[in-house]
């Protein structure tokens, strides 16, 4: 049946804004943004453009290399070829 929130009161606690919900947000907003004010600076439109453009990959690469999205090494897995209940690449079982 699948996840069912009865409680209005803790829905929002279901929902779980991280960093990288903001960096898909802030994307659009610094390009955009960043373009229309210095367009309305008076900078040329392309140049605007262009500085917008890089700032926003600047916050991909932010997100992609300086934060990015890592496993945890040490942490036990639950994982399982499911066929004769062996760890996948150990042969070993729990």
């Amino acid at each position: 049946m699948g996840n069912v929130y009865n409680n209005p009161t803790h829905s929002i606690e279901c929902i779980m804004t991280g960093y990288y919900d903001y960096v898909l947000g802030l994307i659009p907003a610094v390009l955009i943004g960043i373009t229309a004010v210095l367009t309305l600076v008076g900078l040329s439109t392309p140049f605007a453009v262009s500085v917008g453009a890089i700032i926003a990959v600047g916050l991909m690469g932010h997100a992609m290399f300086v934060k990015g999205p890592v496993v945890d090494v040490g942490a036990p897995t639950n994982h399982t070829d499911g066929a004769n209940g062996t760890h996948p690449g150990t042969g070993t079982s729990d």
